[in-house]
């Protein structure tokens, strides 16, 4: 257990080039209480790593995001934000995610699988023209995900690579100075509420109509910041983890061939195939968004203070032996897979049937299209990002 005194420990763990979860979140685990850390930026914070502890800081009312604003919060990059919907706790909080959630209830997503299928099968053929090798992510896991959101929010294909840039800024963990991500950052909201005034103009049927009509038939729902960040934050968020898990889970599956094989065998576990993907591949180079305490509680033997903030490391708690059986295997029949990949508490992610869905309708359409998958030359990794995959990833069939 960490002591008064010890100095804490440089975090994040996780290398950006790979998906490997760091050895060191094993040792953090299986010692007594909680670790102290330090990210680049910020204020020191208790490590959380095991499974239970997880649920508890996620989904315990005494554990604050709003609180994050009001202090040096920990953070991979020199510029901050006031997170938006992800900063707040309820009611605040519930009162803009209610907005949003009846377009991302399952029933709701199950009406887009027909067009994601169709979108997908018209990438692929895309993909099988360009010939081997071809780049999995600039051809099929970016533009599939980018066009869905796009699609739902209205955004016009044309502007689709402006709003790339804007994103990877967004996410970026580089040297970017706190002014170079606040100016990114208002030009990213700048093009939005022009995108709102296009729509207040020309409704039409889609998800960022559908808020403006929440926002202007009743404004103590929603001020006008709160929609152009709420959009922002659906665009950036509605693509990004998709987009990087696609080939996370095609590079993890070619490193087990017996699940692939599996797999390819019986395509009908494509679900359970995404849930234990999701619950394996540890997709941030760290744990993030951290969560204050709002008056002292204890968290895996120590006792946290008031206003002490804790980063709760989601890819270790999804192996921790306490709740998974084999939790270092990748196994796609992995019954009751309760993982948190996608969070829990309030905070869960709102777009997870979304996601879901994308990710069973590409992984398992491009493995039945190409059943001899396999890479075709040198990864690029993604760096300097909170989340972790290949930029490019040359495959050949």
């Amino acid at each position: 257990m960490t002591t008064p005194g010890t100095a804490p420990v440089a975090y994040p763990f996780n290398t950006a080039e790979g998906l490997r979860l760091a050895e060191e979140y094993e040792r953090v685990r299986d010692r007594p209480g909680l670790l102290r850390v330090r990210m680049p930026y910020g204020e020191p914070a208790w490590l959380v790593t095991r499974y239970a502890d997880a649920r508890l800081v996620l989904g315990d009312a005494r554990f604050s995001r709003a609180q994050g604003a009001a202090h040096d919060e920990p953070r991979q990059s020199e510029g901050r934000t006031d997170s938006g919907i992800l900063g707040m706790d309820p009611p605040d909080h519930t009162r803009l995610r209610s907005l949003v959630a009846k377009a991302f209830t399952v029933r709701q997503v199950e009406k887009l699988r027909p067009r994601v299928r169709a979108l997908t099968a018209g990438l692929l053929d895309e993909l099988e023209a360009a010939g081997p090798p071809a780049d999995l992510v600039e051809r099929f896991a970016l533009p599939l995900p980018v066009a869905v959101i796009c699609r739902m929010l209205g955004v016009p294909v044309e502007d689709r690579p402006r709003f790339r840039v804007w994103s990877d800024a967004a996410l970026s963990t580089s040297s970017l100075t706190a002014e170079e991500f606040e100016a990114s950052l208002a030009e990213l909201r700048a093009y939005m509420a022009g995108l709102i005034e296009l729509h207040r103009r020309e409704p039409r049927d889609d998800l960022m109509t559908a808020l403006i009509e929440a926002r202007d038939g009743d404004g103590d729902r929603l001020s006008e910041p709160e929609l152009v960040d709420l959009c922002v934050a659906v665009l950036v968020a509605g693509h990004e983890t998709t987009a990087s898990q696609i080939p996370n889970f095609v590079l993890t599956l070619l490193d087990h061939p017996d699940q692939l094989a599996l797999l390819r065998r019986d395509p009908s576990l494509i679900a359970p195939a995404v849930e234990e993907l999701l619950r394996f591949v540890p997709l941030g180079s760290g744990a993030g968004q951290a969560r204050y305490a709002t008056e002292d509680v204890e968290v895996g033997g120590t006792l946290v203070r008031a206003g002490d903030p804790l980063l709760v490391a989601m890819g270790a708690a999804n192996r921790d032996a306490l709740r998974f059986t084999a939790p270092g295997v990748l196994d796609i029949r992995r019954p009751a897979n309760q993982h948190l990949g996608f969070g829990h508490g309030v905070h869960h992610c709102l777009g997870a049937p979304l996601a879901r869905m994308e990710l069973q309708e590409a992984l398992g359409a491009l493995l039945a299209r190409f059943p001899r998958l396999e890479l075709a030359g040198d990864l690029t990794w993604k760096t300097e990002m909170l989340v972790r995959g290949p930029r490019v990833m040359p495959v050949g069939w």
